[in-house]
């Protein structure tokens, strides 16, 4: 930690194992302590090099975020409000890019195993889940993700973004769901009657939250939690045994056929449908929850191409949108710019070191 910072930064990054400690339960029982403690931390009072590495001491009890030389130069916006519960926390964090990490080393070296779910509100997220065999989650359609924290996962917040986190106890998330282990890098979309009920009271937490009284906020938050749980613990229901195994090796195989044509002008729904024997309608559902196949698909072509957009400056935007078989460089311009938000070349600029491994 460096000596530079502000006293207040100073203080609470060298509190950092006390910071989400709670009031025993019979004091909260007395009355002596409140239900809800509200913390804020901000980075906006750092001098511009250090905004980035005090984000970073700041987040590093659990993840690994590095600085980037792009960060050092232009600065970092980081804030984040925390609301902790005897039993849960609810964190909102608005940042510019970043990318996080939370690896086997780093995993090996501490004790923390809750369950969180991101909300992405503003921008997206691309998480990166499994040790050996990897699986990315892409948030270009806004929805929760799951994570469990004693797996590894890497992520990716390539523009501005606001997330909401719920971190609850994993004993808590594992008497709702049976396998809660394999909810890791699950992203459940607004599609469902429940989901789009969640969208709506966690956008009514947003907004209402700061001014709420105690006894509010606290049941607020709680809701929103046990909504989420309910959501996580239906989707991990449907199916089961036999049919459910081949339903998910059956995706994972269209995935691995989608990912060796990218750059195949020809690959279409239509073509995946040509090579494997399954209804439109089943096809439709299996990636319902990443925007539907085609989405899926672009998004996809986004991802490949921003990364070579970040480690090969010498090759063209024009050549990579052909490349990516994009039908034209203002095709893929438009497709990149709603993705990302921002054009591909100024992507080229800023991405560089938040795509490195």
């Amino acid at each position: 930690m460096s000596r530079s910072y502000s006293a207040a930064v100073k203080r609470v990054i060298a509190a950092q194992h006390q910071r989400y400690a709670f009031p025993a339960s019979d004091e909260l029982a007395k009355g002596a302590s409140p239900r809800v403690i509200h913390q804020h931390f901000t980075v906006a009072g750092e001098s511009r090099a250090l905004q980035a590495p005090a984000w970073s001491d700041y987040v590093g009890r659990i993840l690994d975020s590095p600085v980037s030389r792009t960060q050092i130069e232009q600065g970092f916006k980081g804030e984040i409000d925390s609301y902790v519960l005897s039993d849960m926390i609810y964190l909102d964090s608005r940042t510019d890019a970043l990318s996080q990490a939370r690896t086997l080393a780093r995993i090996s070296r501490d004790s923390v195993r809750d369950y969180v779910f991101h909300v992405a509100v503003e921008g997206i997220m691309e998480t990166t889940t499994g040790a050996l065999k990897q699986k990315k989650s892409s948030q270009f359609v806004p929805g929760i993700l799951a994570l469990d924290l004693g797996q590894p996962m890497r992520m990716v917040r390539p523009t501005q973004s606001r997330v909401l986190a719920f971190f609850l106890p994993r004993a808590m998330v594992e008497e709702e769901i049976v396998d809660a282990e394999a909810i890791h890098g699950q992203v459940l979309g607004y599609t469902t009657p429940l989901t789009r009920l969640i969208l709506d009271r966690v956008t009514s937490l947003c907004a209402g939250l700061p001014a709420m009284p105690q006894e509010e906020a606290e049941q607020s938050i709680r809701v929103c939690a046990g909504l989420i749980l309910t959501a996580f613990k239906k989707q991990s229901r449907r199916g089961d045994g036999a049919r459910d195994a081949v339903r998910v090796a059956m995706r994972n195989r269209i995935r691995d056929f989608i990912e060796t044509r990218l750059r195949d002008g020809e690959l279409s729904t239509e073509a995946i449908l040509q090579s494997f024997p399954i209804p439109r309608p089943t096809l439709y559902r299996m990636f319902e929850h990443e925007g539907g196949i085609g989405t899926y698909i672009r998004n996809r072509r986004l991802r490949e191409a921003a990364e070579e957009l970040a480690a090969a400056p010498h090759v063209s935007i024009m050549e990579i949108a052909y490349g990516w078989s994009f039908g034209s460089p203002s095709d893929f311009t438009r497709a990149f710019r709603r993705a990302y938000g921002m054009a591909p070349q100024d992507f080229r600029a800023l991405g560089v070191d938040l795509l490195g491994g």
